[in-house]
């Protein structure tokens, strides 16, 4: 029996050590949800769920970047309706003035409604879209993925000859260089490329919709896998909880008989 070296103390010591360092652990993982605190937990897990977390966030940019564009292409594709029926009136307006019973006053009536729309699609090539316009005819590259890969969106030209053509038309007249017959002919042509122009843009709508849902498959399916690697397990842990607070008392009372043991020493002395 010795007195300076208490080796059941010192054990106990190191297993009640051990013991509460592990409740501390068990505790901020429950109060924190994840089951890494701190590198040491899983560093390899870490480094996995911090790239994922990354890419994750990317995607979010992705999103709204690609939700923007859509926003982008049905505020031309309002626009666009509105053309479309200036269009119609404009092709109703080079028929009516072909009627023979008409007269020059009453083409005249006509020609100035005429000219009032063509100007109408003149200034909606002038309209943009939070400073970028919308009808210039560009082609814009839309970011649809967190690796910033681009879907290349062509643009609509309302500043095409087919469109401007319509600005030096005239319907004041049966026949001639700017005869209702000529407007006729170039309204129609219009009406055609705006056909083409709204397609394309239901054609970019559709896709970029598409990617928007894929993106937003992928982002579930990486927060998923990032769960599994960060979320703790209620269940599981406060199992563990329990354990260890358990070893924790159990391992300070045991301590404490440790510590007493050398006081048999005295009863050697008596």
């Amino acid at each position: 029996m010795v007195i300076n070296t208490n080796l059941s103390a010192q054990s106990s010591a190191q297993l009640l050590m051990q013991s509460s360092t592990q409740l501390s652990k068990s505790l901020s993982r429950l109060s924190s949800g994840s089951k890494i605190t701190s590198p040491e937990d899983d560093s390899a897990g870490l480094a996995v769920s911090m790239k994922l977390t990354a890419q994750m966030a990317r995607i979010d940019g992705a999103t709204n970047n690609v939700g923007n564009a859509i926003s982008f292409n049905q505020t031309q594709d309002g626009y666009l309706q509105k053309v479309s029926d200036a269009l119609d009136r404009m092709s109703e307006l080079a028929i009516l003035s072909q009627d023979i019973t008409k007269s020059t006053g009453d083409r005249a009536l006509y020609d100035q409604e005429f000219q009032t729309l063509s100007k109408y699609i003149t200034d909606v090539g002038t309209k943009d879209f939070n400073g970028v316009s919308l009808f210039n005819g560009g082609t814009l590259s839309v970011t649809v993925d967190s690796e910033a890969n681009l879907y290349a969106m062509t643009g609509v030209d309302l500043g095409a000859t087919t469109y401007t053509t319509l600005t030096t038309d005239s319907i004041t007249s049966l026949t001639g260089p700017n005869s209702a017959t000529k407007a006729l002919t170039d309204v129609k042509l219009a009406i055609n490329q705006l056909a083409a122009d709204r397609a394309s843009l239901g054609a970019h709508i559709e896709t970029l919709t598409m990617y928007g849902d894929q993106l937003g498959t992928l982002k579930n399916n990486l927060s998923s896998a990032n769960s599994r690697i960060t979320d703790v397990d209620v269940a599981q842990e406060s199992t563990r909880y329990a354990k260890y607070n358990i070893l924790v008392q159990t391992g300070t009372a045991m301590l404490a008989q440790a510590n007493a043991l050398p006081q048999s020493v005295l009863k050697l002395l008596q």
